[in-house]
């Protein structure tokens, strides 16, 4: 258990700072501010709440097999809870949300989410 999470923390590192860089060149390709929205801190809270949530799936995959999708979901809503608590009150100080904010932190989201469900589904794959 403990090599697959040492290769998935790895490997999301990988990705998530590939994404980022692509991200923050796509921005600066525009001309758009590069820094703000908390761009940083999104990929970070993602990459620990990822890790987070994989751990508990790895942990939790032999005794509760069947409960592993209700692990997941919770797992996602600390995700939303997390983000609502750090992110959101920064992003709608001004009443408004713009779209380069929801970015900053839709973009690093949807990745961790999609590496991990399919880092899940091979491990679990191999497991039956």
């Amino acid at each position: 258990m403990t090599k697959s999470i040492i290769k998935f923390a790895i490997l999301l590192v990988l990705l998530l700072g590939i994404v980022s860089g692509i991200h923050i060149a796509v921005l600066d390709f525009l001309s758009l501010p590069l820094f703000e929205n908390k761009i940083i801190d999104s990929y970070f809270v993602n990459f620990f709440l990822t890790i987070f949530i994989f751990v508990g799936l790895m942990k939790f995959k032999d005794k509760f097999a069947e409960s592993l999708g209700y692990i997941f979901f919770i797992g996602s809503f600390i995700k939303f809870i997390v983000f609502f608590i750090l992110i959101y009150p920064s992003f709608n100080e001004n009443g408004d949300v713009s779209k380069l904010e929801f970015t900053s932190f839709f973009i690093s989201y949807a990745f961790s989410l999609f590496f991990e469900v399919l880092s899940s589904i091979k491990i679990l794959n191999k497991q039956s």
